[in-house]
């Protein structure tokens, strides 16, 4: 008996029950409802709710259960389904979903699995089939997306299984059909055949019953051949190949019917002599390309072979017999036009009919034979030809065979004919003897008179020939002679030892012409020129500087007006006196005319001569010196020494120069390889700016020019590489299209910039356009390698030699990038960076370069400078790190380039210089130097003198000895070229001492008169007097002429050579003329001349310079190579002229580009008088540099007094030195300023005792802080800031 609880507890389980089954209803009731409203998302919701109780249900195929559902809910009766049919059709429909699903991502194994899952209710699903079915589930599902079909429904899926299904079932009821018909053929029962190839499971198409025979024919021989081929007699025919069989029967039957319809049609027109039906059966019936004109030739011929069939007898049947394909019979009735492929009973084919064959060879031979004859007809002129090239041939042969048949007898047939020519010859020989014999006189005068004509016409012939041709001959004879003489050259230039012969030819280049003269004077005066300009336009460009720096601080109200006006007066009246004050010193002073001063002044030549040739004493001097101080004596002394090389000597001298300085500092000061490029070398340093002076500047000019005008031009391009200001440009472009501010922030890092999409490609876009740019770049420097200054190139030659020579362990890379940092980054980088800075274009005074083309030029400068020493784009740059490709392969074409500009001959070489070079030239080095830097390098050389001539013995010690100490200014201006009650005495002084004098270089040790002990002075003596003798007495040999006297006629020509060479010397200028020995050596007679010719030979022979066993073939040669280097002089002269004036011209251009600058300074300072007269200011500035307070009535000059522990406060005063900082309080300054806007006087004080007192100027001070020196001192002691102590001063007595 149950209890309470018991109770209980069922019918609490009853309620829950009866509660969930009401919900149930309900939750049915709701999907039913959504159903009808046809919202596939409700329905959804209503049948996931747990109440419904039904299987799993899958949220991504709502509109599937929508659909599916709403077509069961139609095909229900009440239109409502009960919870029963939802249960199973949500389970078959989830069941489909899935299987969806898995043919979506064509999953074959799912497949399977979800086809097998009883929840589908799949029927005849057989297991072997799965495969399959999967295979065409696949093909169905993907026909149907194409179809824009979502799914595949469960009919779908049950139709594609049941078609399936009876696929399987029909191939294999087939393939049974196919073993019927292979086991029929191999029976060989055509009946059978037939009908298991009508069987309706095989499905075969056109099957004829009545070609049966054929069809077991051809399907048995086509089977055995295919076990033939594949061995195999178990092999089967398929179903293909069968049905091929079929169709091939059929074509076979249809081909042997059409042709025997012809052939009978052919043979019934012959028996009844119709020829009109021939034609068209030929054509249609066989197939043959008849021709209309031929038709009766058909007939003809075709009746022809039938006759000549004979008959015997009537036993011949209708029947005709084809062969098909060369192995079937066909038999055709022609009487009941019936046929067959089985021989009927009894039969006997028709033999007296044509055949197909015969009649298609017949139908042939005569279509062929038309051809032929239309051929001919058409080619006869060509058969003629050829008929006639035979009969040519067989005549050619005769006659060759006749020929040789004569070749082979010929010995006979000339001895016959021998015979007989002799016999007729001697007859004739002794007839006409007889005749001569009888009249010897008269035969005598008439060959006298005959030659006499003959010999007289032949000359008036020749005669008359030349006069007709007078122009050719002499165009000839020149010709030759021109041959002649260049081979003459070509031997003097090129042979080792050239003839005396030859010599004497060219002997005249050796004289100087009024030419030579003219030009040499010419190349003087412009080199003059040259130099003088170049320090002019140095000066102003100094000038020009410093006038830049002090309108810049008036613009920033740092200095007053007064001091600029001071500066731009100074400026113009320096530019207008300069050469004035050149030439005052050639009138008085070291230039005067008398003993004392003479040989003062020949002792500074002599001195700058060793100097200048010399080069080791120079390099040691500037290594002595200060940083400071040496940098300023190369820009004047230096060039100034090697006239800034405005000729090819100069230059060679000054090459030597660099090379010793450069092989000093590299030995004494570069410790480790970078050192070169990490520091500031001093020779690397002077070297480019020398080069980007005013003769290196057309080069650079030249070489950059063109490709950074086409860069500036170009007003598109814009290249900016910065992330971030590419960024803050992006922000400004978008703010002022939107008109709203950014909500962007302004300020970013790099990192930040580049997360922006914008940036990154307007950044690649400029480094698509930087790299376009840099190859053109890039393009003008590679091809422009000769134009490169020589002096760069060998510079680098030699700095890598000498690297290499202190670094043996340095590779060839290290090496180059060296190269490269001299060539590009210090030479041409700045150019590019800076175009304006370096006269690359062009700029009117108070133009400017915009910022964009600074920054494309900066961009273009950076990339050639990582690219020329291999440096990739890291750390900050590493958003360039895309051109590091690009980098490392303009790296290499950079290598290539460095090593083909150190590939240049030495300046021996290039400029063909020895040490005879200066003795042979006509004028003497000559430059222009001012008195301040002749007795600045005196003083130094003295400094120094230990260190750079420590030998006692040294020439540099015993002209500096002859030189005595260092004069002063005044010696060289000589007296009175200063007053001295001038009170500006000093700053007149300072001024005349940058006077320019010239001076006329010579070595103290060449050419002493009468001192034959000087070997070369001798040898060129002994060269001279040579040149004298062979010009006048000729000879094959130099001995063979000192050894033959003169004639009479031969001296007479060398005095009309004296004689010439008296008036031309008369006309030389004297800095021009040869020593006084050597002219009067020229003044001898020939025999005096070749005494001494002996003499000197001996002289040099005992020397070891010339040999009597060559017969002195050496000084020979000597005279050649000084022919050579006068004729390459010349040229060199000519084309010196040419680079001095377009020199000159460029340094023109720059004079007045700086005359317009200061015109444009002029103007600007006027603007601000003018500007300054119409303000109401409390005063007024003259001219003068003077101030007035209004009404004529002075200021009162305030003062400031401050405590150094006050001004310590404020950071004025950093320290006083021997002072505690708690003594600060005892010191007292007082400032005060001057008469002079800008003039202070500060006085110090200790416990009220004045100690000291200075002058400080505030533009001294401002330019202290422009030079950036923060600290300076004061007193001596107390160290003050500089910036604070300018704001000090500003705020208390400028207002500022």
């Amino acid at each position: 008996m149950l209890d309470k609880s018991e109770i209980q507890k069922e019918v609490s389980v009853a309620n829950v029950e009866a509660e969930a089954h009401k919900l149930k209803f309900i939750a049915v009731d709701n999907i039913n409802t959504a159903i009808r409203n046809c919202d596939p998302s409700k329905t959804l919701v209503a049948l996931m709710k747990p109440e419904a109780q039904l299987p799993v249900v899958h949220s991504f195929a709502a509109a599937v259960y929508q659909t599916e559902l709403f077509n069961l809910q139609q095909q229900n009766a009440v239109n409502y389904l009960a919870h029963d049919e939802l249960s199973i059709a949500v389970e078959m429909l989830s069941a489909v979903v899935l299987l969806n699903q898995t043919l979506e991502n064509k999953d074959i194994l799912m497949i399977k699995n979800h086809l097998r899952d009883p929840c589908t209710g799949f029927n005849n699903l057989e297991e072997e089939n799965m495969q399959r079915y999967a295979d065409t589930l696949l093909s169905i599902k993907s026909e149907a997306s194409s179809q824009g079909q979502d799914y595949l429904s469960w009919n779908d899926i049950q139709n594609c299984i049941d078609m399936v299904n009876m696929q399987i079932q029909e191939e294999n009821e087939r393939i049974i059909a196919i073993g019927h018909i292979n086991e029929a053929v191999d029976q060989g029962n055509p009946e059978k055949t037939l009908e298991t190839l009508l069987l309706p499971t095989a499905k075969l198409q056109d099957v004829i019953p009545e070609n049966a025979r054929h069809y077991q024919d051809v399907l048995h021989h086509a089977k055995a051949q295919k076990c033939k081929e594949s061995q195999d007699e178990s092999v089967l025919l398929w179903l293909d190949e069968i049905q091929r069989g079929i169709n091939d029967s059929n074509n076979n039957i249809k081909e042997a019917a059409n042709l025997a319809v012809g052939i009978s049609m052919i043979n019934k027109s012959l028996e009844k002599g119709d020829s009109q039906p021939i034609l068209m059966t030929l054509q249609s019936r066989f197939g043959l390309r008849v021709i209309p004109e031929c038709a009766e030739a058909y007939f003809r011929n075709l009746s022809e072979a039938k006759n000549m069939k004979t008959t015997e007898g009537s036993s011949e049947s209708p029947w005709i017999k084809l062969v098909m394909k060369a192995m079937y019979d066909y038999y055709y009735n022609v009487e009941t036009e019936e046929g067959t492929c089985v021989a009927p009973k009894g039969v006997v084919p028709k033999t007296s009919w044509l055949t197909g064959e015969e009649i298609q060879s017949i139908a042939g031979q005569v279509t062929a034979d038309y051809n032929r004859e239309q051929l001919w007809l058409a080619n006869e002129n060509l058969i003629v030809g050829l008929q006639a090239r035979a009969r040519g041939f067989l005549v050619r042969r005769n006659y060759r065979d006749r020929k040789a048949y004569l070749q082979n007898q010929e010995p006979s047939a000339i001895k016959i004919q021998a015979f007989w020519k002799g016999f007729k010859q001697r007859k004739s020989y002794v007839d006409r003897l007889k005749v001569l014999q009888g009249n010897v006189a008269a035969i005598v005068k008439i060959q006298s008179w005959v030659k006499m004509w003959l010999a007289r016409r032949a000359y008036r012939k020749r005669l008359q020939y030349f006069r007709d041709h007078n122009d050719q001959i002499v165009k000839i004879q020149a010709f030759l002679r021109a041959n002649k003489a260049r081979e003459d050259y070509r031997t003097l230039i090129g042979a080792e030892n050239p003839p005396l012969t030859v010599l004497r030819k060219f002997a005249y280049l050796l004289d100087q012409s009024d030419l030579d003269f003219q030009e040499e004077l010419e190349v003087t005066r412009l080199r003059e020129e040259v130099v003088t300009k170049i320090r002019s336009n140095q000066q102003l460009e100094k000038d020009l500087n410093l006038m830049d720096i002090k309108i810049g601080l008036l613009v920033k109200n740092r200095i007053t007006l007064q001091d600029v006006v001071l500066h731009s007066k100074k400026l113009n009246k320096k530019s207008k006196s300069q050469l004035e004050e050149m030439v005052m010193v050639d009138k008085q002073g070291i230039k005067g005319l008398s003993k004392e001063r003479r040989k003062k002044l020949e002792a500074y030549q002599h001195l700058f001569y060793l100097l200048q040739t010399n080069p080791t004493y120079l390099a040691k001097l500037i290594f002595q010196m200060p940083q400071n101080k040496s940098t300023k004596f190369m820009d004047t002394v230096i060039f100034t020494l090697y006239n800034y090389a405005s000729n090819q000597r100069e230059e060679y001298l000054l090459l030597k120069l660099f090379k010793t300085a450069l092989e000093e500092e590299i030995n004494s000061k570069v410790d480790q390889i970078q050192d070169i490029v990490t520091g500031n070398p001093t020779v690397i340093k002077m070297v480019v700016s020398f080069n980007r002076s005013a003769r290196g500047q057309n080069t650079l000019r030249q070489l950059l020019a063109p490709v950074v005008k086409e860069i500036m031009e170009d007003k598109s391009l814009i290249i900016n590489t910065s992330p971030v200001d590419v960024y803050k440009a992006w922000v400004n472009q978008l703010e002022m299209q939107t008109g709203e501010a950014s909500k962007l922030p302004y300020d970013v890092t790099t990192e930040q910039a580049l997360t922006h999409p914008e940036v990154v490609n307007k950044l690649e876009s400029s480094i698509q356009s930087l790299r376009a740019v840099t190859d053109k770049v890039l393009t003008s420097i590679f091809s422009s390698l000769n134009m490169m200054p020589y002096g760069m190139r060998y510079i680098a030659k030699v700095l890598k030699s000498s690297l290499h020579e202190k670094f043996p362990d340095a590779t060839e890379d290290e090496l180059l990038k060296i190269v490269g940092n001299l060539l590009y980054y210090r030479y041409m980088n700045p150019a590019i960076v800076a175009p304006d800075g370096f006269d690359i274009i062009d700029i009117t005074a108070g133009g400017q370069i915009h910022p964009d083309q600074r920054r494309n030029l900066g961009c273009v400068a950076k990339v050639l400078q990582h690219a020329a020493s291999n440096k990739l784009f890291e750390g900050e740059s590493e958003h360039l790190s895309s051109m590091n490709t690009y980098l490392s392969q303009t790296y290499q074409k950079f290598r290539n380039f460095f090593q083909a500009a150190c590939d240049v001959p030495e300046p021996e070489e290039k400029f063909n210089i020895d040490e005879y070079s200066d003795m042979v030239t006509l004028s003497k080095p000559v430059i222009y130097i001012s008195i301040e830097e002749i007795i600045n390098t005196h003083s130094l050389l003295l400094e120094h003198q230990d260190a750079i001539a420590p030998d006692t013995n040294d020439l540099l010690n015993e002209l500096l000895e002859g030189l005595g100490p260092v004069p002063d200014i005044e010696s060289f201006l000589g007296e009175g070229a200063v007053d001295p009650n001038d009170p500006n005495r000093e700053s007149t002084l300072n001024q005349l001492a940058k006077t320019e004098i010239s001076l006329s270089l010579t070595s103290k040790y060449e050419l002493r008169e009468g001192e034959d002990q000087d070997l070369k002075s001798l040898m060129i003596k002994t060269k001279r007097l040579i040149v004298d003798v062979i010009r006048t007495q000729p000879g094959d040999t130099l001995l063979e002429i000192l050894e033959t006297p003169a004639t009479a006629q031969q001296e007479s020509e060398n005095l009309k050579l004296v004689e010439k060479r008296a008036i031309l010397d008369s006309k030389t200028p004297e800095k021009m003329k040869h020593s006084q020995s050597i002219f009067e050596d020229g003044q001898l007679p020939i025999e005096q001349k070749k005494r001494k010719i002996q003499r000197n030979l001996r002289t040099l022979e005992q020397a070891g310079l010339v040999s009597s066993a060559t017969k002195y073939q050496e000084i020979i040669n000597e005279i050649a190579k000084d022919i050579r280097n006068q004729r390459r002089y010349r040229h060199h002269r000519k084309a010196e002229l040419v680079k001095l004036q377009q020199t000159l011209n460029a340094l023109n251009s720059k004079t007045a580009f700086y005359e317009e600058q200061i015109n444009y300074y002029n103007t600007y300072i006027k603007t601000c008088l003018d500007n300054l007269t119409r303000k109401n200011s409390r005063r007024s500035i003259k001219l003068d540099g003077k101030e007035e307070v209004k009404g004529s009535k002075k200021l009162k000059q305030t003062s400031l007094k401050y405590t150094a522990a006050r001004l310590h406060e404020k950071g004025v005063i950093l320290e006083i030195e021997d002072l505690q900082t708690n003594q600060f309080k005892n010191v007292m300054f007082d400032i005060t300023p001057g008469e002079e806007v800008g003039d202070f006087e500060i006085k110090a004080k200790f416990l009220g005792v004045e100690m000291e007192k200075v002058q400080l100027h505030f533009q001294d001070l401002l330019q202290m802080q422009y030079e950036g020196v923060a600290v300076m001192k004061m007193f001596d002691k107390a160290k003050v800031n500089v910036n604070l102590l300018i704001f000090l001063l500003n705020k208390k007595f400028y207002g500022k």
